[in-house]
C-alpha cells in the first residue's frame, strides 16, 4: 500500500511540480505550525523530508520536536513523507523518487553505504555548507559521503560494531577485563560456556553475532578479515583485494565458532536475532551495534545491570569496526536547495547532536562532542565509541564501488556464508569471490540494480 502511494506522489510530482508540495500535506505528517503562520519569514516555503528511521515512534518524537525548532527558528516549515517499513524496500524507494526527477522529498536521510549508489541526484554540500562545519565531523564519515569530488550527504549520526560482554559472568569465571583479541574471546566463551551448560543452562552459548547472508554479515566479515590483516573487501585503486592468506586465515577461524562457542543457527542470524538471545541472558558475548546497547540500557532491559561494552577484539593486524551511521542529504531536484541544505545543516550541526544527545543515546558525528562532560555525563558509553573508533575503521566500499555496491556485498557475503556453512573451505571461497567481484566491477554501472531487491540497507 504505502510503495504504490509513493509511487503515485512520484508521479504527480512529476506533472504537477511546486502544486504537490501542498499536496504531501495530505498524507505526511505537518510538523510546523498549522494555521498560526508567525515566525514564518516564507510563509509560502514548505520542504519535504524522508528518513527510514520515522517508523519508530520515539524517533518520530525527536525529530519532530528539532524540525518544530527548526521552523522556530528559520521560518521555514518542514513536512514529512512516509517511508516504507521494510529495510529492503527503503533503497529501493529512494532511487526511485530520485531518478524520476521528484520534486519531492527535498531532503533524504542516506544509509552509509548508500552515497555512491545515489551520489548523481544528490546537490553537492560544499556549494552551501561553510568549511568549517564540514570538519567538525569525523573525517572518515566526510570521505565516505564525497564522491567523486562532491559531499553529497552531511552525517547526523554514527554506528560502529561492538563487543557486549556479561559483567557477572566474567567475574565469576575470574576475568577482570574483556577480551583484547579473537584468541581470548576463544578462550573465555568455551570456558563459560562449558561452565553454564555444567549448572543446568544448556541452551548458554559463548558468542553471537550475525552470520546470515545480508549486510550484517558484510560487517562482521570484514571486521575479522582486516583485523588479520586482511585488508579491505576493495584495494585503494578499487580492485578486489579478498583473495589473501590473512583473509581466509580469518574466515575460517570464524567458521570453527559456529556449532562450538556459537549456535548452529548463527549462520542464520541478523541483530535482533542475536540480540533476542542475549536479552534471555543465553550468552557471555555478543556482536552488535550502539542502538543495541540503547535497548540494553533502557530501564525495562533484563539485561541492564549485566551488559557491558568494549571495542571488539583485535586480530594480527589490531582492532577493526565497521562504520554504520546516516547522513541527510539534498536532492538535485528540489525546488529549495538553499533552505533544504539550511535543513540539513541544522540537523546535522554541533548544537543539534549537543541537544540530541540530552535526550537520546545515539552517537554524534563529531569528535569535539566526545569530550564534551555534559554529553559524556549522559551518556558515558561515548568514550567507549571514540576508542573503538580511534582503533581501526574497516570500512566497506560502497563510495567506490558506487552503484555496483549491493552486488559487490551479495557476492561478499554469501561466499562467507558458505564458509561458515561448512559448504566451501575459506581458500576456495576467497578465489572464486575474488574472480566474481571482477567480473561485477567490469560490468556496466546498470548491472548492479538488477538485484537491489537483495540488498538490506544497514542501521
Amino acid at each position: 500500500m504505502l510503495m504504490s502511494l509513493i509511487r503515485s506522489l512520484r508521479l504527480l510530482s512529476q506533472k504537477a511540480g511546486t502544486v504537490f508540495l501542498g499536496m504531501i500535506c495530505v498524507f505526511g505528517v505537518s510538523l510546523a505550525p498549522g494555521c498560526n503562520k508567525k515566525n514564518q519569514a516564507a510563509p509560502d516555503m514548505t520542504l519535504t523530508i524522508i528518513d527510514q528511521s520515522w517508523v519508530d515512534k520515539e524517533s518520530q518524537a525527536l525529530l519532530g520536536e528539532e524540525l518544530k525548532q527548526f521552523t522556530e527558528e528559520t521560518g521555514v516549515r518542514v513536512q514529512f513523507m512516509p517511508a516504507p517499513e521494510v529495510a529492503v524496500d527503503q533503497l529501493e524507494t529512494w532511487r526511485d523518487l530520485l531518478e524520476s526527477g521528484a520534486k519531492v522529498p527535498d531532503v533524504y536521510a542516506i544509509d552509509v553505504i548508500w552515497p555512491g549508489i545515489l551520489a548523481d541526484n544528490l546537490v553537492d554540500l560544499k556549494l552551501y555548507v561553510p568549511q568549517q562545519e564540514i570538519a567538525a565531523h569525523f573525517p572518515e564519515l566526510i570521505k565516505n559521503n564525497t564522491v567523486n569530488g562532491r559531499l553529497v550527504a552531511l552525517p547526523y549520526n554514527l554506528g560502529e560494531g561492538l563487543l557486549f560482554y556479561r559483567v557477572d559472568l566474567l567475574k565469576k569465571y575470574g576475568y577482570t577485563s574483556p577480551p583484547k583479541t579473537w584468541e581470548e574471546l576463544e578462550k573465555m566463551a568455551k570456558r563459560i560456556q562449558v561452565g553454564e551448560r555444567a549448572k543446568g543452562d544448556k541452551d548458554f552459548w559463548g558468542y553471537v553475532w550475525q552470520g546470515a547472508p545480508s549486510e550484517a554479515l558484510t560487517c562482521n566479515a570484514l571486521e575479522w578479515q582486516v583485523a588479520e590483516g586482511g585488508g579491505a573487501i576493495l584495494d585503494q585503486d578499487g580492485k578486489p583485494a579478498v583473495n589473501n592468506l590473512d583473509s581466509i586465515r580469518a574466515w575460517d577461524r570464524a567458521a570453527r565458532w559456529v556449532g562450538s562457542i556459537s549456535p548452529p543457527g548463527v549462520v542464520a542470524y541478523k541483530e535482533w536475532d542475536a540480540f533476542n538471545i542475549w536479552q534471555a541472558g543465553k550468552a557471555a558475548f555478543m556482536r552488535n551495534w550502539p542502538n543495541a546497547y540503547v535497548a540494553v540500557r533502557a530501564e525495562s532491559s533484563p539485561t541492564r545491570e549485566t551488559s557491558a561494552i568494549a571495542p571488539l577484539p583485535a586480530g594480527r593486524a589490531g582492532s577493526a569496526t565497521t562504520f554504520g551511521g546516516q547522513s541527510y542529504g539534498v536532492s538535485r531536484y528540489s525546488l529549495h536547495p538553499r533552505e533544504a541544505a539550511l535543513l540539513v545543516r541544522f540537523l546535522s550541526s554541533r548544537n543539534e547532536q549537543a541537544r540530541r544527545c540530552h535526550r537520546s543515546s545515539n552517537p554524534p558525528t563529531i569528535p569535539e562532542l566526545y569530550r564534551d562532560p555534559e554529553v559524556l555525563a549522559r551518556n558515558p558509553y561515548f568514550s567507549t565509541i571514540l576508542v573503538a573508533f580511534d582503533r581501526g575503521a574497516a570500512m566497506r566500499p560502497s563510495t567506490a564501488a558506487g552503484k555496483k555496491y549491493p552486488d559487490v556485498s551479495r557476492a561478499y557475503y554469501e561466499e562467507v556464508n558458505a564458509v561458515l556453512k561448512h559448504q566451501k573451505s575459506a581458500s576456495q571461497a576467497a578465489a572464486e569471490l575474488q574472480q566474481e567481484l571482477e567480473q561485477i566491477l567490469e560490468k556496466d554501472a546498470g548491472g548492479a540494480s538488477a538485484r537491489l531487491s537483495q540488498q538490506l540497507p544497514h542501521r
